[in-house]
């Protein structure tokens, strides 16, 4: 797996640790100094909706699948999501300058795991999540190369369907 490699100004914040999974596409982590919890929000990927929400329903409306499948396919995404992102487990952030929160005040980040991959491209390249191209990132042109990548191979949700 390559390693992140953003090509722009980045802040980078260690001494982070995983304290939930919420879902294919977003942690819970905390600052082990601070003990200040963040909800992050993965960079360039997106994974089924867990519950009945709006995206749900704009989901349904673009892929033409019901909001139960997608939520079956969000429980899929997730529970992949936690083989890989273990409660306690180190992790560095890395946010691009002037990128740093979603519309909802989640921050946005690669997560790094310490040997060095993003659970970012980790979800995409396993086709646990696609990429997102709604918020801008770095990453983006190589999380949709990877996306496509998975699509073809059929590998994690796309052995169910073709789009999600």
């Amino acid at each position: 797996m390559r390693q992140l490699d953003v090509k722009c100004s980045t802040i980078i914040k260690t001494n982070y640790e995983i304290v939930k999974v919420v879902d294919g596409d977003g942690i819970i982590a905390k600052n082990i100094i601070s003990n200040k919890e963040e909800e992050i929000r993965f960079y360039g990927i997106d994974a089924p909706e867990l519950t009945p929400c709006k995206k749900l329903k704009q989901d349904e409306r673009e892929t033409h699948l019901s909001g139960r499948f997608l939520i079956e396919l969000a429980h899929q995404s997730y529970e992949f999501l936690r083989t890989k992102a273990k409660i306690g487990k180190r992790i560095t952030l890395i946010q691009e300058v002037g990128n740093e929160q979603d519309p909802y005040g989640r921050t946005l980040a690669y997560v790094v795991l310490p040997n060095g991959n993003t659970l970012n491209e980790i979800m995409v390249k396993n086709g646990f999540a696609k990429a997102y191209d709604k918020l801008y990132c770095t990453e983006l042109p190589k999380y949709q190369e990877l996306n496509l990548k998975a699509k073809t191979k059929k590998k994690g949700l796309y052995l169910q369907v073709d789009r999600f």
